[in-house]
């Protein structure tokens, strides 16, 4: 089996990809998923070298999000609602494999409209952007929306799902390109460069001087934000992309009513795991209905071209979800 492993910490680029690692096996209650496409994310840059906060046991394979089918050697758990060919999506330590083990309530059943691709990265970026905006921020129609690095995986999904929530939506990025893959994929309404000088002055412009009800930002930007938020606005800490972890002056926070919130979706499986399903389900409607549509990165790479697609991230070049192709379906042993 190939796979990407990682047998002592590095970066990615010197890490050669390997062809003779052993199949997983399935552990109690897990099944096995031939995987097709798997997900590029910005921590797998940082988990090579063990500075992620994740750090599997030596030797490991790289990779978490994935999209393929049950395998057909797969042992079928007690309760388990999958059977050997099933289309799935989900997570698992793993992905840059031919196979991955994985528990199934982290596997979910994959549209029959979406392809293994577009499957591929929906498992942390979507329910992330959605319980943000629809639990933390509660999020009404016609309100104002600021999305940070809202060419990103995260923020691209944002994006598409403040607009189907009814919001008006500022695309903010640091370049005038990713601004306008934004507003083609995302249908963002308008959209400004953080790049140039006084950009929140364009926000404030844009709502009428009121300023933005909502700040999705995966980013670091909360500081700056806060310059063009409205009263009594909602600031959504969805992470610290930049590298810098914020220290926000706190009288601004007073001054407009502002509330700051965080969102760790990971941590939602350890304190509120009733409300998986809730976002799932509201997700796979929005799917199947083609309101939201996933948007991947316009290269494919593959396990052999994977170091130069997480060299791109690291670059920041994609946009959008950067995905691999592990194998082609034919290939799988149906």
């Amino acid at each position: 089996m190939r796979g990407f492993v990682v047998s002592e910490l590095k970066h990615h680029s010197q890490i050669p990809l390997s062809t003779n690692v052993p199949e997983p096996k399935a552990g109690p209650g897990q099944v096995l998923v031939d995987v097709y496409s798997a997900g590029l994310n910005f921590f797998d840059t940082l988990q090579t070298q063990g500075k992620y906060q994740n750090k599997p046991p030596l030797p490991f394979v790289l990779g978490t999000e994935f999209a393929g089918r049950i395998s057909r050697d797969s042992p079928i758990p007690d309760g388990c609602p999958y059977k050997p060919g099933d289309r799935v999506f989900g997570a698992g330590q793993g992905s840059y494999a031919d196979k991955i083990a994985a528990d199934p309530e982290r596997i979910l059943p994959l549209p029959d409209n979406m392809t293994y691709d577009q499957g591929a990265g929906l498992f942390i970026t979507w329910p992330t952007s959605y319980e943000a905006l629809v639990g933390r921020a509660e999020l009404k129609p016609g309100e104002w929306v600021l999305v940070t690095a809202a060419a990103g995986g995260v923020g691209i999904a944002a994006v598409q799902l403040a607009k189907v929530l009814g919001a008006k939506v500022i695309a903010a990025a640091g370049s005038d390109s990713k601004i306008e893959i934004a507003k083609r994929y995302g249908g963002a309404d308008f959209g400004v460069n953080y790049s140039k000088a006084g950009w929140q002055k364009e926000v404030l412009k844009l709502t009428g001087g009121k300023g933005v009800d909502v700040i999705y930002d995966p980013v670091g930007l909360i500081n700056d934000s806060l310059k063009c938020i409205a009263w009594k606005g909602r600031a959504l800490v969805i992470g610290f992309a930049a590298g810098t972890i914020e220290k926000v002056p706190m009288n601004l926070v007073l001054l407009k009513n502002v509330s700051l919130v965080g969102l760790h979706w990971g941590a939602y499986s350890k304190f509120e795991r009733s409300r998986i399903p809730v976002v799932w389900k509201a997700l796979l409607e929005l799917f199947e209905s083609g309101k939201a549509i996933p948007v991947t990165y316009s290269r494919v790479f593959t396990l052999d071209t994977l170091s130069e697609g997480l060299a791109a991230i690291e670059r920041r070049e994609t946009w959008g979800k950067a995905i691999i192709k592990v194998q082609e379906e034919l290939n799988a042993k149906l």
